[in-house]
């Protein structure tokens, strides 16, 4: 595989063609522009976090941002990846497995927020497109009431 362009997807591969596969390769999992912005609002409120990291240590999924002190998992979900049924288009290319691969996705996801309650913990999930601002005052204003909870 000396030039991508010269790349042919293997039979039943996810990827329908050489430049599908490094578009599809370049799409970031973590610090997304949506992520920063909401992350640099947070941080400059005094609120101090993990960013990517496990909520619960045997539960090999990642929260956006993990503020431990006050069990809170917070989660800034794509459109695309995550079925958003205000922006989410089926793909006209292997729609049948892309389509299956965003329903697996909202399923784990379903999963992930259950199990992250039966452990105490509360979770926020925003998508990329609220408004950043809208985002950090509800981060910041859950934290308040947890900590005034755990008082």
């Amino acid at each position: 595989m000396s030039n991508g362009d010269n790349w042919t997807p293997p039979e039943g591969s996810w990827a329908s063609s050489a430049a599908r596969r490094r578009n599809m390769q370049a799409i970031r999992s973590r610090d997304t522009k949506p992520e920063k912005l909401i992350r640099r609002l947070v941080h400059a409120r005094g609120l101090r976090y993990r960013v990517s990291a496990r909520p619960l240590p045997e539960l090999r999924r990642t929260a956006d941002m993990v503020f431990r002190p006050t069990k809170l998992a917070v989660f800034i979900d794509g459109c695309y990846w995550h079925g958003c049924p205000e922006h989410y288009v089926p793909p006209r290319t292997n729609s049948g497995y892309w389509s299956e691969k965003v329903a697996r996705n909202m399923a784990r996801d379903r999963d992930t927020d259950e199990q992250l309650r039966a452990a105490g913990w509360t979770v926020l999930r925003f998508w990329e497109h609220t408004p950043p601002d809208a985002c950090a005052i509800t981060i910041v204003a859950m934290i308040d009431r947890l900590r005034k909870a755990g008082e």
